[in-house]
């Protein structure tokens, strides 16, 4: 099978380019993959392919981050490649910042399948799930109203594909039920690098508090700072904070006025972009992972990296967050999100008892290995053979 992958792709710097690597990593392992054909975004720098089988792969930089131009160049580049199937890793703003560049990237589905090549849409969130608000999309209440009308509008686009697939069960019902799709798979999110034997420390000399994400919207990284200088008195530890990521698009500048904020605050690093190579370093030099989060925009990728590395995770027991602990068997400690007191708790819990500690990284690396990424791109497959199955059923008719 020559497959196609529409995605943003290291080094870019556009969302979802980590999760496109691994599964580009984990496709090429599988026998059924004869090429994965990449249809990515442009960037200066080559691409990231520091894999085993990476021969497999072409690279077709057909697309930018705004372009007015993404429907007819990336469609173009599908007809010329001639892929089997092609799979989108999509988010509602992967294709730009901008309204309309954004919305004429999520057309691609219905107009590939119209040229009759099969594709299969994995869209890690939905509107419906989403707070507007939080996430820095808009607080303006009309304009809310006219979000939801387009994303209703491009939610229908995006169902025409052969198959949808959610990493949250709940996201299918919503649709099911508000669209009536009958096109809708769950295949869950799964684990980027599953370590072979996570490193269970009894103790940590140096314990370190660490956050990673896109920072500014409902991710804000004030509370931790002021939870870690609350433990820090309350336990008399040596106490590190690690800021692991960068500002959110949408809020251009926050971690730098952060960083002004609490320059009195010692043991602060703010490490800006991390690159794919230092990731697991970061987690496992961490002593706990904290999720300073105001509500949720789909799965967690960094949920499920903080477990494959064997790691107690602290966070709000809200929305998507709450239905992955549920659905997928992670274990964390749990605070209120407007409470500095509530996770500055939530910390001593975690820092002053290490056989919670070590628990609760047991619980989370048994969770990660139950969903490996080979895992996930093998159900992937199975989904495109049974669509071709049919093809073929019908076209025999």
């Amino acid at each position: 099978m020559k497959l196609g992958i529409v995605s943003s792709y290291p080094p870019s710097k556009i969302t979802l380019n980590e999760y496109a690597y691994h599964l580009v990593k984990s496709f090429v392992t599988l026998d059924q993959i004869e090429e994965v054909i990449l249809f990515c975004d442009v960037t200066p720098e080559e691409k990231v392919l520091d894999f085993p089988y990476s021969n497999k792969v072409t690279i077709v930089e057909c697309w930018k981050f705004n372009s007015y131009n993404i429907l007819f160049s990336v469609s173009k580049a599908i007809k010329k490649y001639k892929p089997d199937n092609v799979l989108f890793n999509l988010q509602f703003m992967k294709f730009g910042d901008k309204k309309i560049p954004a919305a004429l990237g999520l057309l691609l589905p219905k107009v590939i399948k119209m040229r009759g090549t099969p594709n299969t849409v994995l869209i890690h969130n939905i509107l419906e799930a989403v707070d507007l608000e939080s996430a820095g999309f808009t607080k303006n209440p009309i304009l809310k109203v006219i979000y939801n009308i387009i994303g209703y509008t491009l939610t229908r686009f995006i169902l025409s594909a052969n198959t949808v697939a959610v990493t949250i069960p709940r996201y299918k019902g919503i649709l099911e039920k508000k669209y009536k799709a009958k096109n809708i798979e769950v295949i869950p999110h799964g684990t980027f690098e599953v370590a072979e034997k996570p490193d269970y420390k009894d103790s940590y000399e140096r314990k370190k508090v660490m956050t990673f994400g896109k920072f500014g919207t409902y991710k804000k990284v004030e509370i931790l700072i002021e939870a870690v200088e609350q433990a820090r008195k309350s336990t008399g530890e040596k106490i590190e904070i690690v800021i692991a990521g960068t500002d959110n698009p949408n809020t251009i500048g926050y971690l730098e006025s952060i960083r002004k904020k609490y320059k009195h605050v010692p043991d602060i690093t703010f490490t800006g972009y991390v690159p794919e190579e230092d990731v697991e370093r970061i987690f496992v030099e961490s002593t706990v992972v904290v999720f300073p989060y105001t509500s949720t925009t789909g799965s967690s990728g960094v949920l499920h990296q903080a477990g494959s590395y064997g790691k107690a995770v602290i966070l709000p027991n809200i929305g998507d967050l709450k239905t992955l602990m549920q659905d997928e068997g992670y274990a964390g400690e749990f605070f209120d999100p407007e409470s500095s007191d509530s996770l500055a708790g939530a910390i001593e819990a975690i820092i002053k008892n290490n056989s919670y500690r070590l628990a609760l990284e047991k619980i989370n690396y048994k969770a990660a290995t139950s969903f490996p990424m080979k895992k996930i791109c093998e159900m992937y497959v199975a989904t495109f053979d049974k669509k071709n199955s049919l093809k073929l059923k019908k076209a025999l008719v």
